[in-house]
């Protein structure tokens, strides 16, 4: 009896040492490695191996062995429609008194040859679910009782926890591994935004990105066409996160570079005047920025698929004619600003990247000083508070009159406070970009 009892003790102490393994922090290999192991010592037989069922096939594949020798564990395939393992999966302990002459076994002379005589094999369940088996193993014949079999269940029920928790932890470690990624991923494309614009005499410009996770689909561009010329683009990828950020990446690129080619163009080689004020050379520049929209929309249409599209605000803003030349292909209409008055530029068309055929309006304005440009995209009007009230547009505009007196630096700091108080810390679920361009030439 003292023996039974001090027998009992160290088994008690084999299996609470295995809940251990159910809350530790291990790798699913770890923790498998540490369950054979520790299910041959409670049960205190020779050997043990763990199966999992494998998801995408209809095998169990080794996954951990204590005990058995290499060429046992590549002896061949477990089908989950095995005799046993089925019998197992369906609750039952099964024991093979004499693995020998057992007409179960598929391979005996593997068997034989790693001196195994005796088998017992439970199935791990989850939930009631099973997710592998496991299989004791002992050299001398009739060694597994009832008390093994209740010993068995334990530890694979143990074991099923835990595999169910190292699988877990793995995930968790994989999500923090791409949520690092994803922060770095945050800070390369926010190089790519250019923190101030070139300096054009006569215009201020600020600007400000406003991501809503660590990487976003909007993005703003300058582009120094001469000394008094300036191109800015803005746009809104449909989407969020990863995939509207590499879209996005994708499009700024490829909008850079043919801009930057029509910029080197034969046509305007040695043309000072291309941009002059009379009609003939300004129907050039409408005719110009048509066929920029246009290859632009092209592009688009090659890259994206079913609901993805790219809106685009583009402006050529010549503050020695004093002009904006733009087009607003699906986006948030650029705002003018005069004399505490609002004119909308919606001149454009379609979304680029649903259709190779639409057509496009391409808009020209005068400017006069102190006219104020106001860019954005809809994550701007469209942010909310805690009632899911949107800070809309009418405040955007009422807050962008109220400031349009001061330099544009100070406009996108009054928006952005304004919209602040309104939404408190209510969580945005779009990105926020916005360019303020204002001129300020001299008398």
């Amino acid at each position: 009896m003292p023996d039974k009892t001090k027998q009992q003790i160290e088994r008690d102490e084999q299996i609470y040492q295995l809940t251990t393994l159910v809350a530790g922090d291990f790798s699913l290999q770890e923790a498998l490695d540490k369950l054979a192991e520790a299910a041959v010592k409670t049960v205190g037989v020779k050997a043990c191996s763990i199966r999992l069922l494998d998801e995408g096939a209809s095998d169990l594949k080794m996954r951990s062995t204590y005990g058995l020798s290499e060429e046992y564990r590549n002896k061949g395939v477990v089908s989950k429609n095995d005799t046993v393992v089925k019998a197992a999966f369906a609750g039952e302990a099964v024991v093979l008194d004499d693995m020998r002459v057992d007409g179960r076994v598929k391979y005996k002379d593997a068997t034989i040859k790693e001196g195994l005589v005796s088998q017992l094999t439970v199935a791990m369940h989850f939930k009631g679910r099973a997710t592998g088996v496991l299989r004791l193993y002992s050299p001398e014949p009739k060694r597994f009782d009832e008390d093994d079999i209740n010993l068995a269940r334990a530890v694979a029920s143990q074991c099923a926890v835990a595999i169910t928790n190292a699988r877990l932890y793995a995930k968790a470690i994989d999500g923090a591994r791409i949520a690092e990624q994803m922060r770095l991923a945050g800070l390369i494309q926010r190089r790519m935004i250019p923190e101030k614009a070139p300096a054009i005499n006569g215009l201020d410009i600020a600007a400000t990105y406003i991501p809503c996770f660590d990487v976003g689909g909007d993005a703003y561009d300058f582009r120094r066409i001469s000394e008094t010329q300036i191109l800015i683009t803005i746009a809104d990828v449909m989407g969020k996160g990863m995939p509207a950020a590499m879209m996005m990446s994708w499009f700024r690129g490829a909008a850079r570079a043919y801009a930057e080619g029509c910029m080197e163009c034969e046509e305007c080689k040695g043309d000072d005047n291309f941009y002059a004020e009379n009609t003939a050379d300004r129907f050039r520049l409408v005719n110009r920025t048509c066929t920029v929209i246009k290859n632009f929309n092209r592009m688009a249409c090659d890259e994206c698929r079913d609901g993805e599209f790219v809106t685009l605000f583009y402006a050529l803003i010549d503050v020695e004619q004093m002009t904006v030349t733009y087009c607003n292909c699906g986006h948030e209409p650029t705002v003018m600003i005069r004399d505490g008055k609002i004119v909308d530029l919606d001149k454009g068309g379609l979304v680029l990247g649903v259709d190779k055929r639409a057509e496009y309006e391409i808009g020209t304005v005068n400017l006069k000083n102190n006219d104020c440009l106001l860019f954005y995209t809809d994550g701007l009007t469209d942010a909310v508070n805690f009632d899911n009230e949107l800070w809309g547009r009418e405040n955007l505009l009422a807050t962008a009159k109220k400031f349009a007196a001061g330099s544009a630096g100070r406009m996108v700091k009054s928006i952005l406070r304004y919209r602040r108080r309104f939404v408190g810390l209510a969580r945005q679920i779009d990105d926020t970009s916005m360019v303020v361009a204002k001129v300020v030439k001299e008398n």
